[in-house]
C-alpha cells in the first residue's frame, strides 16, 4: 500500500501564481440572454488546476507550470439560452477547442436553446497551449461562469473536439465532483490510476463519446475506449454520426447527447445527498483543507462497514497521496499502516478484484483495437498493440482467478501472435 509520492509534469514553464483579485465580478443580470463573443474572466479560479496533471494538490504549483499567466487576461465565448433565469440552476457545457479560437457552439446551439443549457468555450486553450496553462484557462473559465450564473453542478458537462476532447477527459476524470459528464468528440481518454477516483467516475459521471463514420479515431473510441469504460461500470454511450469524418457533430446528435446526459442528473443528486463529497458546491469554492477533511470523514464513516473497507482505505490513500502536508494525511497514514499490518482482510480481496477487473477490461479493449480495422495512420502501430494485448492476457492467465477470462485469454493469445508475426 506504500507508494512514492511524486508530482508528474510533462511541461516546463516558469510559474507565476496569480492572486490579484482587483476585478469586481459582473452580475449575471448584466448579461442579456443570447450570444456573447468575448467575456473576460474576472478573478482566478478557486478550482484545483494542478491535480488533473499530477497526483498531488500542493499549496503552490510546481515551478515551470505557468509563465506570466494572468487569469484576468483569459477570455471565453458565451451563449446564454433564451430561457435562462438566475432563479433556477442551469446546465452548462464547457467545450475545449483544439485551436486558439472557441469551438462547438455551431453543433450545440440548437440543443442549448431547446434544453436551456449555457454554453462556454475558452479562447487560447488549444493543442499548442502548454498543459498546465490549458487546464488553468479551462478552470478559470468554468469558475467564472459558476460565479456569474446560477449553474447546476449535476448537469455541468466538460467536452471538447479532438485534442480538446482528450483534455476534457483529463480534467473531468480528475475532478468528477465538478461535472456530471464528459463529452469527448472524435477523441477519448483513460481513467486515472487512483482507485478511489476511478470509483468516483463510475458512481457519478456519464461519458458521451461522439465520433464520425469516417473519423480516423473511430476504432479507438468505438472498440477500445468506449467498451473499457462500459465494462468497468462508467455510464457510457458511443455515437457514430453517419458521413462525418474528424469533425463536429450535427445539432441532432448534440441534442441526443445532452438529453442522455441529463437522464442521470437525478441519480447524481441522490448520490450527493448520501455522499456530499461527490459533488462540489455551486455557490462557493472548496480549498484543499476542506477537501481533505471531507474525504477523510467519508473514509472514516465507510470503514465501519466491513463491506466497504477497501473503498474506505482507498479514499484514505487518496488523502495521503494528494495532500501529504495536511494533518488529515497523517491520520489516514496511521489507519493505512494498521490495516497493512494485518495479514488477512477482506480489503485485500477487494484490492485484487479491482485490479483484476480493470486488467481484463483493458486486455479486451486493446485486443479489439488491434484485431479490427484501423485508419492507415494507425496501421503501423497494430503489431505493438497486439504485443501489449498479449502481455495483458498473459497476466490474466498467471493470475488464474477469473476462469472465464483465463479461457478467453488462452484463445486470444495465439490469434494475436499471428498479428505480431505478420508485422
Amino acid at each position: 500500500m506504500r507508494r512514492q509520492v511524486t508530482i508528474t509534469c510533462r511541461f516546463h514553464q516558469t510559474l507565476l501564481v496569480v492572486l490579484a483579485l482587483t476585478c469586481c465580478v459582473v452580475r449575471a443580470d448584466d448579461f442579456r440572454n443570447g450570444y456573447h463573443k468575448e467575456i473576460a474572466v474576472t478573478v482566478a479560479t478557486r478550482i484545483d488546476s494542478i491535480y488533473p496533471l499530477a497526483n498531488q494538490s500542493p499549496l503552490q504549483a510546481p515551478a515551470g507550470w505557468l509563465d506570466d499567466y494572468d487569469s484576468t487576461k483569459q477570455r471565453y465565448e458565451l451563449f446564454l439560452p433564451p430561457r435562462y433565469s438566475s432563479r433556477n440552476p442551469s446546465p452548462v457545457v464547457l467545450f475545449i477547442s483544439p485551436g486558439k479560437q472557441p469551438s462547438g457552439l455551431t453543433s450545440f446551439r440548437k440543443a442549448c436553446m431547446k434544453l436551456g443549457v449555457i454554453f462556454v468555450s475558452p479562447y487560447g486553450a488549444g493543442n499548442d497551449c502548454p498543459g498546465p496553462q490549458r487546464v488553468r484557462i479551462t478552470l478559470d473559465v468554468l469558475d467564472d461562469v459558476r460565479r456569474r450564473f446560477n449553474t447546476d453542478v449535476d448537469q455541468t458537462y466538460i467536452g471538447g473536439f479532438s485534442g480538446g476532447g482528450r483534455m476534457a477527459c483529463h480534467i473531468g476524470f480528475a475532478l468528477p465532483e465538478y461535472f456530471g459528464g464528459v463529452i469527448p468528440v472524435c477523441a477519448a481518454g483513460d481513467l486515472r490510476d487512483e482507485s478511489w477516483l476511478r470509483r468516483r467516475c463510475v458512481d457519478r459521471l456519464s461519458v458521451a463519446l461522439v465520433t464520425g463514420e469516417r473519423d480516423f479515431n473511430r476504432a479507438e473510441i468505438e472498440r477500445f475506449r468506449g467498451p473499457i469504460l462500459q465494462e468497468v461500470g462508467v455510464r457510457t454511450r458511443v455515437w457514430v454520426e453517419p458521413r462525418l469524418g474528424h469533425g463536429l457533430p450535427g445539432d441532432a446528435t448534440a441534442t441526443q447527447v445532452l438529453e442522455w446526459l441529463g437522464e442521470a442528473a437525478a441519480a447524481r443528486r441522490e448520490l450527493a445527498k448520501t455522499i456530499p463529497a461527490t459533488r462540489a458546491p455551486s455557490d462557493r469554492g472548496v480549498d484543499r483543507a476542506d477537501q481533505a477533511r471531507q474525504l477523510l470523514a467519508e473514509a472514516e464513516q465507510r470503514i465501519a462497514d466491513n463491506a466497504e473497507t477497501y473503498e474506505a482505505l482507498m479514499l484514505m490513500k487518496g488523502v495521503l497521496v494528494r495532500w501529504p502536508d495536511l494533518p488529515e494525511a497523517e491520520r489516514a497514514k496511521q489507519t493505512l499502516l494498521r490495516y497493512d499490518a494485518q495479514p488477512e482482510g477482506r480489503w485485500r480481496e477487494g484490492d485484487a478484484a479491482e485490479q483484476r477487473r480493470f486488467l481484463i477490461a483493458q486486455a479486451r479493449g486493446l485486443d479489439r483495437y488491434a484485431s479490427g480495422d484501423l485508419a492507415k495512420q494507425y496501421e503501423p502501430q497494430r503489431g505493438g498493440m497486439a504485443r501489449a494485448a498479449i502481455q495483458l492476457w498473459r497476466q490474466i492467465i498467471a493470475d488464474g482467478q477469473d476462469q472465464k477470462a483465463v479461457a478467453e485469454a488462452k484463445k486470444r493469445v495465439p490469434e494475436l501472435a499471428k498479428i505480431v508475426d505478420d508485422k
